[in-house]
């Protein structure tokens, strides 16, 4: 996977101004687009299509203070049609516009090139287990919200306060497959995973697929499919947050598993009152790498 991540930054230096395969290039590397943009956005920090664009304006910046080309050169040399749309690009990485550095020389804003290495401290124990499921239906209540990745998520909290007591009484009635229990369900997160990005959450329960589902209800219809589940204990959301950050950093890279498209579940198996402290089980859809 480091070796992958790898290429695919050499990648990008070696087509900085044409549109990146990466299809092509993670089916060469024996994986998938999925999982390699989901790794390099949990690794890098940032979504690679963020990357490409900071490198592009890094390179593009040198061009612009050079001034031997005049900026619409400048622009479709690097990937765009018009000044307009490159002076937005280089605006929203340098903060300035071509012309403003042209004439003052910066400030600038450069993305160095990225190079992947592994490192295992074992800082966060992962206590692990591989289950093939069969299909599975996921039914609860749904919303937009945006992703955050530090902390509470206040979209989601307001989401599930406006729940009436009764009504988490009568979903965990209608449980009956693994996960037990409420569960807390991403799903429609795109592959490069950034901050603020939407996904669907859903505030539900797994069922089998024969269970019928009220009509007030959303479902989610989960294929089959083997499960990477990480159990996870201590204060929350913060050890739940971490341990999602180590399957990227850690457990992906260390073992034969690659992330699937498909919901991530949380089961929360006991918990304080507060909620300031969680057992929590973290479910993530993987297929062999």
């Amino acid at each position: 996977m480091i070796s992958a991540l790898n290429r695919l930054v050499d990648l990008v230096e070696e087509h900085l101004t044409e549109e990146l395969d990466v299809d092509g290039l993670a089916r060469r590397l024996g994986t998938t687009e999925y999982h390699l943009r989901r790794m390099f956005s949990s690794l890098a920090g940032m979504p690679l299509s963020e990357y490409v664009r900071r490198r592009r304006m890094t390179v593009a910046a040198a061009d612009v203070i050079r001034g031997e080309d005049d900026l619409l050169t400048v622009a479709v040399r690097h990937g765009y049609g018009s000044t307009e749309a490159f002076g937005r690009a280089f605006r929203a990485v340098h903060g300035v516009s071509p012309g403003d550095v042209r004439r003052d020389g910066g400030p600038l804003r450069t993305q160095p090139h990225l190079r992947f290495h592994l490192t295992v401290e074992g800082s966060i124990p992962m206590d692990t287990r591989i289950v093939d499921r069969p299909a599975f239906r996921l039914v609860g209540h749904a919303a937009r919200v945006p992703l955050i990745h530090r902390g509470v998520n206040p979209h989601i909290q307001r989401h599930i306060a406006a729940l009436p007591p009764e009504e988490h009484a009568r979903l965990k009635a209608l449980s009956d497959a693994e996960p037990r229990g409420l569960l807390q369900v991403s799903d429609d997160l795109g592959p490069d995973a950034a901050e603020g990005s939407e996904l669907t959450y859903l505030h539900g329960v797994a069922t089998s697929r024969d269970t019928p589902v009220p009509d007030d209800l959303d479902a989610i219809e989960v294929p089959a499919g083997m499960w990477a589940v990480f159990r996870t204990s201590g204060p929350h959301p913060q050890v739940l947050q971490d341990t999602w950050a180590a399957t990227a950093t850690e457990w992906f890279p260390s073992n034969p598993w690659r992330l699937r498209p498909g919901p991530s579940i949380v089961s929360v198996l006991d918990r304080a009152d507060d909620f300031s402290t969680a057992t929590c089980e973290l479910w993530l859809p993987v297929e062999p790498a």
